[in-house]
């Protein structure tokens, strides 16, 4: 990277002081994953992005995930992974690492990225203050549409008390949240991280959900970046399979979250250098944003 000149720095930080003072006392929430959870520099820049927001006064909320790091340990231990129609199945023994994982390994790890880099940050899972309340996920049998698969310990929300979320915002600590739901029976659940982050963030009424990825954002059939997306254009885009596989419950969840009174989703590259403060505090933003009223 070229040095830059003392009037260059000064233009820079010019750019920024409008979305500084427009998301002021604002809640972005963060789903946080992909290659920016792996790539040793860019954990640090994600780290400093966050901080820098915290520290001009915003509110961010990190929800990870951490599928990899989960099949890297099954691994270890001897233990086969499986999925279903994109679901971790998941049983006694899975759940068990997972929980290690998402939970212990993951967060703890991010916290201290995160302290090391100047914040508080307070590692929490749904479970804490009930959090994330769920029940059992049963998903429709491929071949008979009247039957159901249980994939075991995976779970859907079914509610979000934020309380616990809202009073670390108070005290100025940085929430940083693995994604695992408890049930009525105080059984723990595996729910997969977008959801909750989009969950999260209309709980809070976030000004911003951002969601870093491995693309550069939504595209379209030609393969090209769509920056500015209607609800009713994703659903067109869902339902002609433009937008298939693993980036389908990615893209609903941001979708459910724009739907449900999130201001702004946005869909960026977790692969660049500072994607958040490129996102946040730049005039042309990266990545795709996804609002009730498109531009």
């Amino acid at each position: 990277m070229r040095d830059i000149s003392p009037a260059e720095c000064a233009n820079v930080l010019s750019e920024a002081l409008p979305y500084i003072r427009k998301f002021y006392g604002k809640t972005i929430v963060i789903k946080y994953g992909g290659n920016a959870m792996v790539d040793h520099n860019l954990k640090s820049c994600f780290a400093k992005d966050v901080v820098m927001l915290k520290l001009v006064g915003m509110n961010p909320v990190i929800v990870h995930g951490g599928g990899p790091q989960i099949d890297s340990l099954l691994k270890r231990v001897g233990k086969e992974r499986k999925f279903v129609q994109g679901y971790r199945v998941t049983d006694a023994e899975t759940m068990e690492v997972v929980e290690m994982v998402l939970g212990g390994l993951l967060n703890k790890e991010i916290v201290s990225l995160l302290n090391h880099h100047g914040a508080k940050a307070v590692g929490i899972s749904g479970k804490d203050g009930c959090l994330i309340k769920a029940r059992k996920l049963l998903i429709e049998h491929p071949e008979d549409k009247l039957a159901q698969l249980d994939i075991g310990l995976v779970g859907v929300i079914e509610s979000v008390d934020p309380e616990i979320i809202s009073l670390l915002h108070t005290h100025d600590f940085i929430p940083v949240v693995s994604p695992i739901g408890i049930g009525e029976d105080g059984q723990s659940y595996n729910i997969n991280a977008d959801f909750v982050a989009g969950k999260i963030a209309e709980s809070l009424k976030a000004e911003k959900l951002i969601v870093l990825s491995n693309i550069p954002g939504v595209l379209n059939k030609n393969g090209e970046l769509v920056t500015g997306l209607s609800p009713e254009v994703i659903e067109e885009m869902m339902s002609d399979n433009t937008i298939s596989g693993g980036m389908r419950p990615k893209i609903q969840a941001a979708l459910n979250a724009a739907k449900n009174g999130v201001s702004r989703v946005h869909i960026i590259d977790g692969r660049v250098e500072h994607a958040l403060l490129l996102e946040v505090l730049t005039h042309t933003g990266v990545g795709s944003m996804i609002t009730v009223n498109a531009l």
